[in-house]
């Protein structure tokens, strides 16, 4: 049997890891170009590494001199030296040219870095995308903003043409409050501006690209629709089939899918990510030309052409042209393992899906050899069922709930850093239902958790404070009599959390010549911006101080600092408060610059 060509990759992190573990099975062989130590490394143990950095253009071509065909791990690469690989080739030390093919095309990689050109080819070619104006990042000013909105109307998104992913490199622009921030966090990018799209799902489609060596598409082949949910844009979890999507939708975002994959060039598999619109329509959010998160339930869900198989497959043009991507499970799951708030968060993660046993699900559990960090992606679990009357979902939830606990934990973490954590904290509650000089109150009860940072500043500052509930919709008596009869009880700030339509804090405010500070909570759609729209675009003569999503540790500290202005005991407590932040910022710095940041980070772990 002819020996298979060696394929080189350029990037060797989880994905090039799964990448390397379908390819020993099939005796091909791949050479990457990525750290020492990397995830793909630790199961790729030939002596053809190359160790450096995949941008490197001198490493690049060392890794030709090794490879007979090369392909990426991830689209943020020097196109440059590729297209000079493909097109020129790489001068070997005998004298000889040799040029290799790379796969998906360095045409494609280069155009998918830029996302608003991505998305012009698309609308070129009849694929549905938002609208989009190109930005000139040097000229944008208030009155530039404003030329935007007219277009495109309020909200609407900037977002950076190269370099974002994971949600890094966007800013949505809700109303003219918004220029200032929108000019000073992304001023010195190369921009787009987007339509704000109010989608109901987020669905992702991975489609295999077949080509001959001439470069004319021979077919492609895509895998059935997966939902997506992401959280703090981060990929948290996926769903095979989408929940409650009826079946000509899904159909539809396979033939989108194919489409968009039709008008590109290379071998490969590549992952179309895409909104479903509350109408039922579908437009391309963008697409990824290489395997992709949205994609790994395929290795148990597909067992014999995961799309990793399939990349492989494809680049090397052995993909069966008549293979249909048929699941052979009724049902999937797939749950990504992310860095909790220490090194061990994920463990009992772990330990719960080794030891977990049902007959009616099957549990795959894969870890991908990373330095834990909070948020990083670390490993991955995938759930199946071959049996369509099995809630999956409900079979699944002990991982889904410690992933959610995983997560919350991860947050509570983040935000106790800014909690008083320092000052004294009383031995008896500071709470007093007769008379407080704070109350909070929230929309429901599931808002409570939210709210917890406050709470706890009211205790370590020794705030007299109480708490309710009031719905700006369901209960508003109640609402206008807590506004109307605050200040004659004592109080001196109100705080109101709420989700979704947020009404509560701004209604309260027009019952109420006290102070009023929103919480916007975070609901399940649309990440809280929501809310926090509705908080902070109350109309003018009826103000509402508005604090970050989920952040109620701010709008306690913001009542603190009220109540200090008038009463020097809080205004001392905050004043120690804050020197204390500021020593501990200052005895950081001194032990980095002291131990240096490889024994400060181990001392962090």
């Amino acid at each position: 049997m002819a020996k298979k060509p060696v394929i080189g990759l350029l990037g060797g992190g989880q994905l090039g890891r799964m990448l390397q573990e379908a390819a020993a099975p099939l005796n091909i062989e791949i050479v990457i170009l990525d750290q020492a130590n990397s995830p793909a490394r630790q199961i790729n143990q030939n002596d053809k590494h190359v160790t450096g950095s995949f941008n490197d253009p001198d490493k690049i071509r060392e890794l030709v001199t090794k490879c007979d065909v090369l392909t990426v791990e991830i689209e943020h690469v020097n196109t440059e030296t590729l297209e000079e690989i493909a097109t020129k080739g790489v001068t070997l030390a005998n004298g000889q040219v040799k040029k290799v093919a790379v796969h998906p095309s360095w045409e494609t990689i280069r155009l998918i870095q830029d996302k608003y050109l991505q998305k012009e080819h698309f609308s070129k070619a009849g694929v549905p995308v938002a609208p989009q104006i190109a930005v000139n990042a040097e000229s944008l000013t208030p009155d530039s903003l404003r030329e935007m909105a007219e277009k495109l109307g309020f909200p609407f998104m900037l977002k950076a043409r190269k370099g974002s992913y994971d949600g890094r490199g966007n800013f949505r622009v809700g109303g003219e409050q918004d220029f200032d921030e929108a000019i000073r966090s992304m001023g010195k990018l190369q921009l787009y501006a987007e339509k704000f799209v109010p989608f109901v799902k987020e669905l992702a489609v991975m489609v295999v690209r077949t080509e001959d060596d001439e470069g004319n598409l021979k077919g492609v082949h895509a895998y059935p629709p997966v939902e997506t949910v992401h959280e703090e844009s981060i990929c948290t979890k996926v769903f095979y089939p989408p929940r409650r999507i009826a079946a000509d939708i899904t159909k539809e975002a396979s033939l989108v899918a194919s489409n968009v994959v039709r008008t590109l060039k290379g071998r490969g598999v590549f992952a179309v990510e895409l909104f479903l619109i509350e109408d039922g329509s579908i437009l391309v959010n963008e697409v990824a030309p290489r395997p992709h998160n949205s994609g790994h339930l395929w290795i148990e869900a597909v067992p014999y052409m995961s799309q990793f198989k399939a990349q492989l497959c494809s680049i090397l043009d052995i993909f069966p042209s008549s293979l249909k991507l048929q699941p052979r499970v009724s049902a999937a799951i797939m749950l990504n393992i992310l860095g909790g708030s220490r090194e061990d968060s994920h463990e009992k993660l772990i330990d719960i899906a080794s030891l977990h046993y049902d007959e009616h699900m099957d549990t795959y559990i894969h870890l991908y050899g990373k330095e834990w960090k909070p948020g990083r992606k670390i490993g991955h679990i995938t759930v199946t069922s071959y049996e369509p009357d099995r809630d999956l979902e409900k079979l699944a939830a002990p991982f889904i709930d410690e992933v959610n606990a995983i997560r919350q934990d991860r947050l509570d973490a983040a935000s106790a850093q800014i909690r008083p954590s320092e000052v004294t904290k009383p031995s008896t509650s500071s709470r007093n239902r007769n008379s407080p000089l704070v109350v909070v109150t929230m929309g429901s009860d599931s808002d409570l958790p939210v709210l917890k940072g406050a709470f706890e500043v009211f205790e370590s500052f020794g705030v007299p404070y109480d708490f309710t509930i009031t719905s700006a919709h369901r209960t508003p008596h109640r609402m206008v009599e807590l506004g109307k009869s605050a200040a004659a009880r004592g109080v001196r700030v109100l705080i109101a959390a709420a989700g979704g339509a947020a009404h509560l804090p701004g209604m309260l405010a027009s019952e109420t010549v006290l102070p009023v500070i929103g919480v916007p909570v975070k609901a399940t759609h649309l990440d809280g911006h929501d809310s926090l729209l509705s908080i902070v675009q109350m109309p003018r003569g009826c103000p509402v101080a508005t604090v970050g999503i989920n952040n109620s540790t701010n709008a306690g500290l913001l009542a603190v600092k009220i109540l200090g202005s008038s009463d020097a005991k809080y205004s001392h407590a905050m004043a120690e408060y804050m020197k204390k932040m500021s020593d501990e910022v200052v005895a950081k710095a001194e032990r980095l610059e002291e131990i240096g940041w490889e024994d400060y980070l181990k001392s962090r772990s």
